[in-house]
């Protein structure tokens, strides 16, 4: 499987979104559609998204009762996504759930992964918090392991976490990790940081790049700096 760079395309609306990857002339990036695209705009942006050629991580992060989020997936199956998720909270049960609705007829379907832990979620929230006691470094292996235990192809997780992620689950394991900036750019909001190049090194499958890319003085030039640094 080869690695990809994915960019976020977290825009409030589809002009914006569409003035954006009507920049990328010569080339089709792998774009992240999140909860503010998809609930501004609905199914009709994946739609337009894909026609135009793109690859789709659809990123809606499903948790609900398995019934409820198998049928959820049937539908999303439908708009011919390559890659959508769900929390891995949600259980095994939920997950496996999720992975059956998700496949057609045919048996195909996009590539479905997890979220282990949300970024903004540090060990002492989840313990205090969601009185989870273990450290989070083993609910985050934890989870990854009831994701592969699932069925699914791989989880979310930040690059700090994909060399654990991989150790645990296996090579083929995928990985999708966000936070990731240039070595010499703005950390912003994002506090597990790391570079394409080091994200590389320890093993992600692909990375999610928002800001770095979409706000950048020539976000094609970014990019392709991304993919350079990251693909090689």
């Amino acid at each position: 499987m080869g690695k990809d760079v994915i960019i976020a395309c977290d825009f409030e609306s589809a002009q914006k979104t569409f003035e954006f990857l009507d920049k990328f002339t010569d080339v089709k990036p792998f774009v992240k559609i999140g909860m503010e695209l998809f609930y501004a705009e609905g199914p009709s942006i994946v739609r337009e998204i894909k026609k135009r050629g793109h690859k789709i991580f659809l990123d809606l992060k499903l948790h609900d009762i398995p019934n409820t989020v198998k049928k959820s997936m049937a539908v999303l199956s439908g708009l011919d996504v390559d890659m959508t998720n769900l929390h891995a909270a949600g259980t095994i049960d939920m997950m496996k759930a999720a992975l059956e609705g998700l496949t057609r007829p045919d048996g195909t379907r996009p590539i479905l992964i997890a979220v282990t832990q949300l970024t903004s979620t540090s060990e002492e929230r989840m313990q205090n918090e969601l009185l989870i006691n273990a450290a989070i470094n083993d609910a985050i292996v934890k989870y990854a392991q009831n994701t592969k235990a699932a069925g699914l192809d791989g989880v979310v997780c930040s690059p700090l976490e994909a060399g654990m992620v991989k150790s645990a689950c296996g090579c083929d394991f995928i990985t999708v990790t966000p936070g990731v900036r240039f070595a010499d750019g703005e950390v912003g909001d994002q506090v597990r940081v790391t570079t394409p190049a080091k994200a590389k090194e320890i093993g992600s499958d692909y990375i999610v790049v928002g800001r770095p890319i979409t706000q950048a003085d020539d976000p094609v030039k970014a990019y392709k700096r991304c993919v350079d640094e990251f693909v090689g």
